[in-house]
C-alpha cells in the first residue's frame, strides 16, 4: 500500500519510463566504460523512476570495507558517507546480509543505527531502504533509497529498485569478461580512487562557480558527456588546473531528470 501524500503513476507510463532507463543505462555500458558516470545514472534514474526522494551507492573498497560511490543529491552522498564513517545503516546491514534492509522512520531507529540514524535525520531523511547489489555470491555495494517522510517505502518502488541494483551489476561485473586482464576488484577499487579526484574537482567548481557541491557535481558529468570524455578524466583536468574550470562552467547545467526527460513522479 502506497504512502500517504505520494503521487499515483499510471502504470503504462511508469513502465515506460522504466525500460527507458534500462536503455539508458544499458548504453554506457561500452568499451570507454566509466563506472562512476554509470553510478550516478543509477542515483538520477531511481528518483526519476520510483517514489523516492533521493538515492546513493556504496562500494566495496576490496579491503572489507565500503565508500560512498554515488548520490542523487549531495544529502544523499552525505548519508553514504554517514553509513560508511560510523558502519552503520541499512546499507551496511545491506550488504552484509545480502537482503534489503528498511527502516519506516529513521528518527526512531536510533538503537539499531545509535550514530548513522540521527546523522540521516539530520541530512533531512526519515525512511530509507536498501537493496544489495549483487549477482549470485557475489555482493559489490549497495543502492539506498531515501524519502523525506516516514513511512515503508512501498513494495513497487523496492522491486523496482532492485532491478535496477541488479542491471547495474551485471554491468559493471560484465567488464570482467570485456574488461581485458583488469578484474573488477581492481575496476572497483579505482573507481573509488577516481571519486576522490572527482570530490577535489568538485570543490574546484563549487568555490569557482558559486555553486553547492551537487551542482558542481552536475556541471562535471554534464561537460564529460557533452565533449564525450570520461568523469574521473575531466576530474583530473580540474584538480590539476589542466582544465581551467571557469571554462568548464560556461557551459549549460542540466539538473533535470533523465528519465524520460519527465518529472519525477
Amino acid at each position: 500500500m502506497r504512502r500517504r501524500g505520494k503521487t499515483d503513476v499510471n502504470r503504462t507510463d511508469r513502465d515506460q519510463r522504466l525500460a527507458s532507463a534500462f536503455v539508458a543505462l544499458a548504453d554506457t555500458l561500452v568499451t570507454d566504460f566509466d563506472v562512476l558516470d554509470f553510478l550516478g545514472l543509477l542515483t538520477e534514474q531511481a528518483v526519476a523512476l520510483l517514489d523516492v526522494d533521493a538515492a546513493g551507492v556504496i562500494l566495496s573498497d576490496q579491503r572489507g570495507g565500503w565508500r560512498p560511490a554515488a548520490g542523487s543529491s549531495e544529502q544523499a552522498e552525505l548519508v553514504e558517507v554517514f553509513a560508511a564513517q560510523t558502519v552503520q545503516g541499512p546499507c551496511v546491514d545491506c550488504v552484509h546480509s545480502g537482503v534489503p534492509v528498511a527502516s519506516v522512520d529513521l528518527a526512531a531507529d536510533t538503537g539499531r543505527w545509535p550514530q548513522f540514524a540521527p546523522a540521516a535525520v539530520s541530512a533531512g531523511f526519515r525512511a530509507a531502504c536498501a537493496v544489495p547489489m549483487r549477482l549470485r555470491e557475489d555482493i559489490i555495494g549497495a543502492l539506498t533509497l531515501l524519502d523525506t517522510s516516514p513511512g515503508a517505502i512501498d513494495d513497487a518502488s523496492v522491486t523496482l529498485g532492485q532491478a535496477l541494483a541488479d542491471v547495474a551489476t551485471i554491468g559493471i561485473l560484465q567488464q570482467r569478461a570485456l574488461g581485458h586482464n583488469e578484474v573488477v576488484s581492481e575496476q572497483l577499487q579505482a573507481a573509488l580512487h577516481h571519486r576522490t579526484v572527482v570530490e577535489q574537482a568538485k570543490g574546484v567548481l563549487a568555490e569557482t562557480g558559486g555553486l553547492d557541491m551537487h551542482r558542481a557535481y552536475l556541471a562535471l558529468r554534464d561537460y564529460a558527456r557533452a565533449h564525450r570524455r570520461r568523469l574521473s578524466e575531466v576530474a583530473r583536468d580540474i584538480a590539476t588546473t589542466a582544465l581551467d574550470a571557469r571554462v568548464l562552467l560556461t557551459e549549460p547545467i542540466d539538473d533535470s531528470p533523465r528519465a524520460m526527460g519527465s518529472e519525477r513522479p
